[in-house]
C-alpha cells in the first residue's frame, strides 16, 4: 500500500448516500433498506420525484423530521421516525410485499456484509443482540426488485474486505446486485466483474485494489 493511501479521505456516510440519490432517475419506486440507505430519502430535493417505500407498509416517504415535527406513529422498517411526501399512502403490511413480490419496484437499496463480484449478497444476521429482525424483507426484496444497489463501508473496522470473490456469510439472494456505494468507491457489478466508476478523492485504483479482495476493472 503506498504511502499517498494516507492521504485520500473517504466518503462519509451522508455523502455516500447522496451519490446513490443523485443517481436514481425521476418517477422510479424505490425501497430503502435498513441502516445507511434510509439516509439516501434525506438528500433527494422536494421538487424532484422520487417514491420511496418501506416494507412495513408505508409508499411515499419523504426526508426524516424535524426532531419539534416528529409524528410518533409514522416509521419506516428500522424504526426511524420518517415524513410523508404529498401523495404519500400507508397500507396493511401484506400489501406492502405485494408490490415487493410482484415486481413493482424499479430499485432496492440494501446493506450489506458481502457482495461478491457476481452480484451475491449476504446482508443478515441472526440479530441475537435484537437489532434487526434477521433476514426481513431482504430476501424478497433482492428477488423482486428490477435491480438492486449496495451501500456499504467499503471494509470491515479490522480492514477485512466486504467485497468478495464468492461470500463466506450465508447468501441473502444470488446475483442480484448490480451497483455497490461504498466510503472508497462506486463500483458496478458487470459481467467481468466489479467496474469502478468513481473513487473517494485521493485515492489511487492500486489503493482500492488492496483493500478489495476481488480484482477491481476500469471502464472500458
Amino acid at each position: 500500500m503506498s504511502e499517498a493511501a494516507t492521504m485520500f479521505k473517504p466518503y462519509s456516510r451522508p455523502q455516500m448516500a447522496k451519490l446513490a440519490a443523485d443517481d436514481i432517475p425521476e418517477g422510479w419506486y424505490v425501497n430503502l433498506g435498513i441502516g445507511i440507505p434510509t439516509a439516501i430519502a434525506d438528500h433527494v430535493p422536494l421538487d424532484r420525484e422520487v417514491i420511496f417505500h418501506s416494507e412495513n407498509g408505508v409508499l411515499g416517504m419523504g426526508p426524516a423530521p424535524e426532531k419539534d415535527k416528529i409524528e410518533p406513529w409514522l416509521i419506516n422498517a428500522g424504526k426511524q421516525y420518517v415524513t410523508l411526501r404529498a401523495g404519500g399512502s400507508i397500507c396493511h403490511h401484506a400489501d406492502s410485499f405485494s408490490m415487493i413480490r410482484g415486481g413493482h419496484l424499479d430499485l432496492c437499496v440494501l446493506g450489506a456484509f458481502q457482495v461478491a463480484d457476481n452480484g451475491d449478497i449476504a446482508n443478515w444476521a441472526t440479530s441475537e443482540n435484537d437489532t434487526a429482525p434477521a433476514v426481513g424483507g431482504a430476501m424478497d426484496l433482492a428477488a423482486g426488485a428490477k435491480r438492486l444497489w449496495v451501500l456499504m463501508d467499503h471494509t470491515t473496522k479490522d480492514g477485512t474486505p466486504k467485497l468478495v470473490n464468492k461470500c463466506s456469510y450465508p447468501l441473502t439472494a444470488q446475483r442480484c446486485v448490480k451497483r455497490v456505494y461504498t466510503n472508497l468507491a462506486v463500483i458496478d457489478v458487470a459481467d467481468i466483474g466489479f467496474v469502478v466508476r468513481q473513487m473517494s478523492p485521493g485515492l489511487s485504483f492500486e489503493d482500492l485494489q488492496a483493500r478489495t479482495e476481488a480484482k477491481l476493472h476500469l471502464p472500458g
